[in-house]
């Protein structure tokens, strides 16, 4: 059911404990907080809305979806055709990692919700759903808003999307969503909008991800043990950020890859180049999300408002300041990709921005870490004589400041204690003092001092002189705000046409920080040492990637078998011949005879396809498929017998080397155990067990005379299927050949007499 917010615009759908969305203004701290360079692991902080809209009649199916990172001042749109599963729809959104997602209203009307929505919220059930008018979803409109917001360098998106109403009906209403809710909007001409197709990149579904542990663990979501994790050495977050997209959304384009891995392999080899690159990528901040801010103009000049724009001033300037270092550590590179970022870095609009800035802007204002800290560079950023009334407000504020000081000062010499002035953004001034070195009348502090609060050994207080002196000090940064931030204004109006070189940057050093970030792993990890395995057809990076199976500790029972049904459906729906399929032990929660035939039609049914397919399995019956079908091939990881020191006990040892053909070996699991740790007594009654039930089924089998007619027709039907796909023999030596099938099949079929036909 959804539940109304705003009759004119929105309805919201949420889950239990999510606050709902507010009028005008009050969402504006929805945008979250500048993140610093420390920040690495700034993914797992949602910060996309995405836009979601399917076509009616005729053309259900059809998807578009618009998406933007608050963080991230980029529009991306996608439309394709989906089946009944909406896998596609499912798997864009989990490597998405939404905030919020927005859908019309028409596809949520109680006791009439479409399929489409009711999988979304399935799927994502810790995901705001906030649901729009029908009408705001417009085509139009949609084209209208990226004529007018999209930067001129990316303006071919325009030829790209203008048929593909679905995804241009999904950019109107999610921009005038995000209008909304942020209480502002773009400036002209700002953003970065791009058209995601699916063609240069494999699709991995959203279980297979999960299976895999790409970038979750299973069983601890904070443990690093994933792909991601092992891989994650990056030092900005939006070098995080590219490095989580391109694992859930690799490559297929073999030429780029090779180009990266061109690249990282100079980094291995120049010593220098890493580590003086790593240092100067260390120093970035967010500049995704710097961009992010500098293009959103405000509907309302608040204090706050005024703060965060003469911050992010702050932050530019911080960031232009690095781009000579970066060229600088560049400058020797040898691979192709790099030097096209070194010449990217060239471009002169990075020079003009600077230069405007320091007109305006101190040249020793700088990011510093520390909340009093910034407010100081935020207070003196701009320079003295631009605006008097400025410099008298700083004056006053800098005197506010040193009379807090000599008051806490004063403060201690009258009561003898040892009193220090500290700072926090929530409390402002306050007093702090250790409680080792004071004495204290009757165990107490002075009734003087409010707000007291002790952690470990130390007090923080304050009083009601301290409170008004904060008052004044409030109230001057608010003139101080107010005039910088008209001036800041200013000046980035007149930097604003320079400005897309922001996402050249970005760009830049987001791939940078990954591809170092590769490097960094090869030094720390030996992965140039590995078991080769020559085949040429493991092409994983030109297939689709597509993975059903459990975790081996997941008890296997009728609801996990259920799940593994699930699954290869999703599999037989989805697959093509371009997919490469890995199905891990299918069957497990069967009966051996029920598990031998599902997973022998599976393979009939997925070789019809012509889909590369590897299929594990324990089921040594299906390894006989290869003499029915030209296009399988039996393999099996080779074990070796190792003897104790004492030659009283033998056991295996694994390879990890795949070999041609179906293992000879005989009892695996039993071995298996034996290096386990289950006792010696339970293994030796296994072994007496499982020798006491094979001689019993080979006695069944020696003398049921249709089980022996079975293995005659099997083999001869292997015979035949072999000698037709590969003899090279003359007619002569053939019938010679076939007439001793015919003798061999005589002798070992009891119930000849019974068959019919001669060869």
């Amino acid at each position: 059911m959804c539940r109304g917010v705003s009759a004119r615009l929105v309805h919201d759908t949420r889950t239990a404990g999510s606050t709902s969305a507010a009028g005008d203004g009050e969402r504006g701290s929805a945008r979250p907080a500048f993140t610093s360079s420390s920040a690495v692991s700034a993914h797992n902080t949602a910060s996309v809305i995405v836009a979601v809209v399917e076509g009616r009649g005729l053309a259900r199916g059809e998807v578009g979806m618009a998406s933007i990172d608050l963080k991230n001042p980029q529009v991306i749109l996608s439309q394709f055709a989906d089946n009944s599963t909406y896998a596609k729809v499912v798997t864009k959104l989990k490597i998405l990692t939404p905030l919020e997602i927005i859908m019309s209203n028409t596809a949520c009307d109680a006791g009439n919700a479409t399929k489409l929505f009711s999988l979304i919220t399935d799927n994502f059930k810790n995901v705001t759903f906030s649901t729009v008018q029908r009408k705001y979803f417009n085509e139009t409109k949609g084209l209208e808003h990226i004529e007018q917001l999209c930067a001129s360098e990316f303006s071919t998106v325009l030829m790209e999307v203008q048929s593909k109403y679905y995804c241009l009906a999904a950019v109107a209403a999610l921009l005038k969503y995000v209008e909304f809710i942020q209480n502002s909007v773009y400036a002209p001409k700002s953003l970065k909008v791009c058209f995601q197709g699916s063609e240069q990149t494999a699709m991995i579904d959203s279980s297979s991800a999960q299976n895999l542990e790409l970038v979750t663990n299973n069983r601890d979501s904070r443990n690093r043990h994933t792909l991601f994790g092992i891989l994650n050495y990056t030092k900005t977050p939006g070098g995080s950020r590219r490095l989580r997209s391109n694992i859930l959304e690799p490559l297929v384009d073999a030429e780029t890859i090779n180009t990266r891995l061109d690249c990282v392999q100079e980094l291995l080899q120049d010593e220098e180049l890493f580590f003086s690159l790593q240092e100067v990528i260390s120093r970035f901040l967010d500049t995704e999300q710097l961009l992010s801010v500098l293009v959103q103009l405000p509907k309302q000049d608040t204090v706050k408002a005024a703060e965060s724009k003469i911050t992010n001033l702050i932050y530019l300037k911080h960031t232009l300041e690095l781009v000579d270092p970066l060229k600088a550590a560049l400058r020797s590179c040898k691979t192709p990709l790099l030097k096209a970022y070194y010449s990217s870095l060239e471009d002169k609009r990075f020079g003009i921005i600077l230069e405007k800035v320091k007109t305006v802007i101190n040249d020793d204002t700088r990011y510093t870490k520390g909340c009093l800290n910034m407010r100081t560079q935020k207070c003196y950023a701009v320079r003295p004589n631009i605006n008097e009334f400025l410099d008298i407000a700083r004056r006053t504020y800098t005197e506010i400041v040193d009379d807090i000081a000599g008051m806490i000062a004063q403060l201690a010499e009258k009561y003898n204690l040892p009193l220090k002035t500290s700072f926090s953004s929530s409390r402002g001034f306050f007093i702090q003092m250790n409680a080792d070195s004071a004495v204290l009348s009757n165990g107490q502090l002075p009734s003087e001092f409010t707000k007291i609060m002790k952690i470990k050994n130390t007090y923080s207080f304050t009083s009601a002189d301290v409170i008004k002196m904060n008052e004044r000090c409030q109230e001057s940064l608010r003139e101080i705000y107010h005039m910088t931030y008209l001036i800041v204004c200013k000046l980035l109006s007149e930097v604003y046409e320079h400005i897309h070189c922001l996402y050249k940057l970005s760009d830049t050093v987001s791939m940078l920080d990954m591809l170092l970030s590769f490097a960094h792993t090869c030094t720390i990890s030996d992965y140039g040492s590995y078991v080769p395995a020559d085949y040429s057809s493991f092409r994983i990076a030109e297939q689709i990637f597509t993975r059903i199976g459990m975790d081996d500790d997941i008890e296997t029972n009728a609801s996990t078998f259920m799940k593994e049904m699930k699954e290869i459906a999703y599999i037989i729906q989805n697959a093509n011949d371009r997919s490469l399929i890995i199905i891990d032990e299918l069957g497990r929660g069967t009966s051996t005879e029920e598990g031998i035939g599902i997973c022998y039609a599976v393979c009939e049914y997925l070789l019809s396809l012509k889909a590369f397919t590897l299929f594990a399995t324990h089921f040594l019956e299906l390894c006989q498929i290869d003499a029915l079908y030209p296009n399988v091939e039996n393999n099996h990881f080779e074990v070796q017998h190792v003897r104790s020191s004492t030659g009283n006990e033998e056991k295996i040892a694994y390879t990890y080397t795949l070999s041609k053909g179906h293992t000879e070996e005989k009892n695996y699991g039993l071995k298996a155990a034996e290096v386990s740790s289950l006792p010696p007594s339970i293994i030796l009654d296994a072994k007496n067990i499982t020798n006491h039930i094979t001689r019993q089924i080979l006695q069944r089998q020696r003398s049921t005379p249709e089980t022996l007619r079975q293995r005659a027709v099997y083999h001869l039907a292997t015979r035949l299927v072999q000698t037709a796909r590969n003899s090279r023999l003359d007619p002569d030596s053939l019938r010679i050949y076939l007439k001793g099938l015919k003798k061999k099949y005589e002798a070992d079929c009891p119930v000849f007499g019974q068959t019919e036909g001669q060869l």
